[in-house]
Formats: C-alpha cells, structure tokens, sequence
C-alpha cells in the first residue's frame, strides 16, 4: 500500500534566503492526524482556517531542501500553493485510485510555452438585457474548484 506521495506546488514556498521550493512528499492522513489538532487550545472548533493548516503540518513530510517543515512554513504558503495542498491532501486521503493517478499525471505535466505576438483575446460581448459594467450572472464566472467565490453578507460586522 502506497502510504507517501510527491507533489510539486505551482509556485513554491520562498524561504528566508530566498530559495524556492516546490517539490514535497505528503503522506496519508491518521485519525489522529486529523484529531490532534482539534486539542490545541489556538484552536476555536471544526471550522477554524488554522486547523487545516496544523493537518498539513503533520502530513508534509519534506518540502524542498528544508529540514523540517513546520507552522511558519505552512503559513507562508503562496495562496495557489495552499488551495494546491488542500486539494492534494482531499484526493491523496479521499480519492479513488484514478483521482489520484490523474492528481500525479497533471501536476507532471507540462504546461504549454506561451505563444509569442499573440493577439489579445476581445472580451465575449454582454448578455442581452446585461447592465455594462455588471456581471451578467454566475454562468460568467470562471468554472473550476476555486472560480466561484460566495459573498459573505456584512450584517452584524
């Protein structure tokens, strides 16, 4: 059984002298991976963003050339790096088999070299019935796992 994975993050973590990091091995989550941090009294409940950081911090077992992977790291994770994580963490510990092949396959390959003197894209043109300068509603969002974001309602702050 396949306890360990490689991952390589789309930006890197930048330490402190400025060398980049991207390659790491994460390893298969325990229960009390995912119990412990729940004791630690920084912690406010289920839903707290930092638990999911102190998860990662167990399972990460290298990152780059560092010796040790701790909080400070973690918290110094570009935002793409730790979306990247998080998705990684769900399909290494939750996915089929294929997810996870599929997970590897994609972040070994290569992503297309841009095309030098490209024209630039025109926008497509609003809706019918669309107010310029208004979204025209969700179908305009970009797809993807992170393309919608949910607006939080200010009342009561």
């Amino acid at each position: 059984m396949r306890t360990e994975f490689e991952f390589v993050l789309p930006r890197g973590y930048v330490d402190e002298a400025g060398t980049l990091h991207k390659r790491g091995v994460m390893r298969l989550a325990t229960a009390r991976d995912e119990l412990q941090p729940l004791r630690d009294p920084t912690i406010t409940g289920p839903d707290d963003p930092r638990l999911t950081l102190l998860v990662l911090v167990r399972v990460i077992v290298s990152l780059g050339t560092l010796p040790m992977v701790t909080m400070h790291e973690v918290e110094g994770l570009f935002a793409a790096d730790l979306a990247y994580l998080q998705d990684f963490y769900g399909v290494i510990n939750f996915g089929s088999d294929a997810d996870i092949e599929a997970m590897l396959a994609a972040q070994n390959s290569t992503p297309p070299a841009p095309v030098a003197d490209a024209a630039p894209v025109a926008p497509p043109p609003p809706a019918p019935g669309a107010v310029p300068g208004t979204p025209a509603g969700d179908e305009e969002r970009p797809a993807g796992r992170r393309g919608l974001v949910e607006e939080v309602p200010s009342g009561g702050r």
